[in-house]
Parts: C-alpha cells; sequence; structure tokens
C-alpha cells in the first residue's frame, strides 16, 4: 500500500500529463455497488479515469436516495492506444455471473455498448465464449443518459484517507476535480487494495505490500 500521499504538486503535474478526455473513449458497466467496479477498473493500466453515477432507467435526475428506475454504474474514459474495449468487457464479465441478474434493479448488471464497434467488440466477445443470448441474464443495452453520483460516492475508498483527501484539497482540487483525477482513480483503486501498476510519482508499488505502516 501507499503509505505517505504523493505532494500536491506531484498530483496536479500527472493529471496535467494524462490523456485528455478527446484523447479517449468512454465505457459504461453496472456491476453492482458501484463502489467497487470504481476502485476495479481504477486500477487497470490504460484506464485513465473514472466516475461513479447512475443510468438505465427513464426518471429524470436520479439521486442516491431518489434512485427510480436507475442502476448504479461505472463509467471509465481509457486510452484506446493501451488498452481495448473487449479487455474491458473481460474484466466486468470476470467481475459478475452473467447468468444471474440481482433482484434489486440499483445493483442489476448492465453492459452499455455506446458505439457501432463497442457493440461489435460486445457480440464477438459473446460469441467467442459461448454465452447464447438467450442465457444472459446482464442486461445489454444502450447508454442513453449518464448521471453522476454525489460527490461523497466518487473515489470512495480514497475519501476515507483524510490526509490523502488533504493532498488533493492543498492542490486546489475541489469535488469535481477529484472525480475526474487520473491520480484519484490510481490513488483510489490503490487505497482499495487493488493491483495497480507501479507509478512512482505518486508513490504507488513503491512500498511494500503487507499494508499501510
Amino acid at each position: 500500500r501507499v503509505c505517505m500521499p504523493p505532494p500536491p504538486r506531484t498530483i496536479a503535474e500527472y493529471d496535467r500529463t494524462a490523456p485528455t478526455r478527446e484523447a479517449t473513449e468512454t465505457a459504461t458497466f453496472a456491476l453492482g455497488c458501484f463502489w467497487g467496479p470504481d476502485a476495479r477498473f481504477g486500477a487497470i493500466d490504460g484506464v485513465v479515469r473514472t466516475r461513479v453515477g447512475y443510468a438505465g432507467g427513464t426518471d429524470p435526475d436520479p439521486t442516491y436516495h431518489a434512485l427510480g428506475d436507475h442502476t448504479e454504474v461505472v463509467q471509465l474514459d481509457y486510452d484506446p492506444s493501451r488498452i481495448g474495449y473487449r479487455a474491458l468487457l473481460e474484466a466486468a464479465f470476470a467481475a459478475h455471473d452473467p447468468h444471474r441478474q440481482p433482484a434489486k434493479r440499483q445493483y442489476h448488471h448492465i453492459i452499455c455498448p455506446e458505439t457501432g464497434t463497442q457493440r461489435e467488440t460486445l457480440k464477438a466477445y459473446l460469441d467467442g465464449e459461448g454465452y447464447a443470448r438467450e442465457d444472459v441474464a446482464t442486461r445489454i443495452e444502450p447508454l442513453s443518459a449518464f448521471y453522476p453520483a454525489e460527490s461523497y460516492h466518487q473515489k470512495y475508498t480514497l475519501r476515507t484517507d483524510r490526509t490523502l483527501l488533504e493532498s488533493f484539497e492543498a492542490a486546489g482540487y475541489e469535488d469535481e476535480a477529484i472525480r475526474e483525477s487520473p491520480a484519484a482513480a490510481k490513488l483510489n483503486a490503490d487505497r482499495a487494495g487493488r493491483e495497480v501498476a507501479p507509478i512512482p510519482e505518486l508513490g504507488i508499488g513503491t512500498a511494500p505490500r503487507g499494508g499501510r505502516e
């Protein structure tokens, strides 16, 4: 685990040099409570940003306490020069049982292909893995809208580490900036116990993994 938070200047520099939103593509998945998937995908090399929110329903402006018919989802920006949509699908299907759908709609499993290429990749993946469409309980549907969740849900594990959060605040980050921060995505994943490729400038992978000192 990371023991000491990176300096505020280091956080800002890491984010400044990360791929821009325009240089990335977006993928959205619903895999149960969104805190875990936020960390799971944030740990993956090639995933630049993550954010959690609500999608899959019709009610306008959902909130955590007035979710309506929406579901908790994680949305991620990924660098297509480093990772493809198929690899993200593999991670998504490894994270849930596609033959079983939770009873509570809030925690449904949904794959939301957003482009024709993603739809074709998903079809090829299902065919290649031997998933008969009629046997897959996971919902597969286009993303009609994404509503970001409240700030306290964004990078949830990072926010439980007050010292680390203070480094972002000292760098001038407000809630939306933390949500969209590439550094926050990696540090949140590391704090949650996920295996993140070493990022020395953030202190990830430079300390023994036996727990915090």
